[in-house]
């Protein structure tokens, strides 16, 4: 139950992290939740691919951050409603 929490806890902040460097603000917590997990598992197979492992809680927050800024470019890539620099 505890790792559940601490999880739900860095994909929370790793996907708000990831909005206000991608938009400038988070998604609202349940999107910013599903971007934080998800950016976890690609953000520990693009560091893998590098040789790069993550270790405890702050190694973990900066995997999923980097994961969900991948993970939100590419959308922000292939969706028809882009930010207007």
């Amino acid at each position: 139950m505890g790792s559940l929490v601490w999880s739900l806890l860095i994909g929370a902040i790793a996907g708000w992290a990831a909005g206000n460097i991608m938009r400038g603000h988070g998604f609202g917590i349940w999107v910013d939740i599903i971007v934080g997990i998800v950016g976890a598992f690609i953000g520990g197979f693009v560091l893998s691919l590098f040789g790069f492992n993550s270790y405890g809680v702050i190694g973990q927050l900066i995997t999923s951050i980097i994961g969900a800024v991948i993970l939100l470019w590419v959308v922000r890539l292939f969706s028809n409603n882009q930010a207007k620099p």
